[in-house]
């Protein structure tokens, strides 16, 4: 009997090993997915939904296994860019699925590029496929492409194995604007209903082959659609203003010196303090710096406080004056508010908010703005005057 149980107890032991050995059923190999790393949005001529994609290959496969791709690069590890269309954003995914031999996979998705064509008419309803549907990330960049974005996924950087890994990296360097599908969803959907996205341009001056893009301004959005473009130093004020500053160096050259001075960003802090008094409406931004002086070319001694402080409110005068080159452009030229004056008031004074939210579009162009600016200098350096300037005698 003891013989008999010990049998059917190893029979049920070797049964359960069995079925925990036979793996996942309904597993999919990685072979068998069409790994997307980045998308393009595209207006086409036809006022149709234009979806183009970068696919990374896993394994070897000819572009006819794939679909009829034209490929950048055959062979595993390697990427190809496939175009398709449809009326919306749901019909031109399932149009790819359509064309592709491989089951298509958008969780490795690192950047969404959207051409500034699509981008003027409007961005809510590609943007609505992406807020329902579960499979893209939402951490994944967002872009809008001077040119179309299916120019940009096309080229092939020298350096990053992907073009996506490049506009990734470029994104995370903290030294301009990071937006991701997130982010920009959160903007759109706020009190102001404005929202920023980096601009990427492709350098001209290069050939077709050596050409890469570069992070270079800011597209401002107002209800969706496009209203106009910030360079590289009113985006750098919008940094300011939206307390988005990570990494910055400054150069200035100072009052009765030769020579410049360059600061290095170590913290900063961006508080905005909205008043209303009536009828009239206000905010106070004062921005809060901490910075390291990395180079001096001047003769001044900032081992003397008297110039450090010199220097402290000439800094100042620099973020004061970028701040003022993004209100300028934001709040007069596009009126559109992309510094999160809106919902400054709502968070401070609900009851008034509600009642004018509707005048908002009247309200924030005429809103007054006082930047009020406190830079500090931690380190001025080793030594006291350049090392490099001839002594005078």
């Amino acid at each position: 009997m003891d013989l008999r149980r010990k049998t059917v107890l190893l029979l049920l032991t070797l049964s359960i090993q069995a079925l925990l050995l036979s793996g996942c059923w309904d597993s999919t190999e990685v072979n068998n997915l069409a790994i997307i790393t980045a998308i393009g949005l595209d207006q086409s001529e036809d006022h149709q939904m234009e979806l183009s994609v970068k696919i990374y290959l896993t394994s070897p496969a000819s572009p006819q296994q794939m679909g009829g791709f034209s490929s950048d690069s055959g062979g595993a590890g390697r990427s190809i860019v496939r175009s398709v269309k449809g009326l919306t954003m749901a019909a031109a995914a399932a149009q790819l699925q359509q064309v592709l031999t491989r089951k298509v996979f958008w969780g490795q998705a690192e950047v969404l590029v959207i051409g500034e064509s699509l981008a003027k008419e409007g961005i809510g309803e590609p943007m609505e496929y992406f807020t329902r549907h579960p499979a893209p990330r939402e951490r994944v960049h967002v872009l809008v492409s001077k040119t179309t974005a299916k120019d940009v996924l096309r080229l092939e950087p020298p350096i990053e194995r992907s073009i996506a890994k490049a506009l990734r990296e470029m994104a995370e360097s903290q030294t301009g604007l990071s937006i991701t599908i997130k982010e920009l969803l959160q903007m759109i959907a706020g009190k102001s209903r404005a929202a920023v996205i980096p601009l990427v341009q492709i350098e001209p001056e290069q050939g077709a082959q050596e050409a890469f893009p570069f992070l270079n301004g800011t597209a401002v959005l107002k209800n969706g659609k496009m209203v106009g473009r910030m360079n590289d130093n009113a985006t750098r004020g919008v940094l300011w203003l939206r307390n988005e500053i990570k990494r910055a160096t400054t150069t200035i050259s100072p009052k009765n010196a030769d020579g410049y001075i360059s600061f290095q960003l170590l913290r900063s802090y961006t508080e905005l303090v909205p008043h209303i008094q009536g009828n009239d409406w206000s905010v106070t931004v004062r921005f809060n710096t901490i910075d390291d002086i990395v180079e001096n070319t001047t003769d001044l001694d900032l081992a003397d406080p008297k110039y450090v402080k010199q220097l402290e409110t000439e800094l100042g005068a620099v973020i004061e004056h970028r701040a003022n080159m993004a209100l300028t452009q934001a709040q007069k030229e596009m009126k559109a508010d992309i510094f999160g004056f809106a919902d400054a008031f709502y968070h401070k004074y609900p009851k008034e908010w509600n009642r004018n939210k509707n005048r908002w579009d009247e309200i924030y162009p005429n809103l007054k703005v006082k930047l009020e600016t406190n830079p500090k200098i931690s380190r001025p350096g080793m030594t006291g005057k350049s090392i490099f300037k001839p002594k005078q005698e």
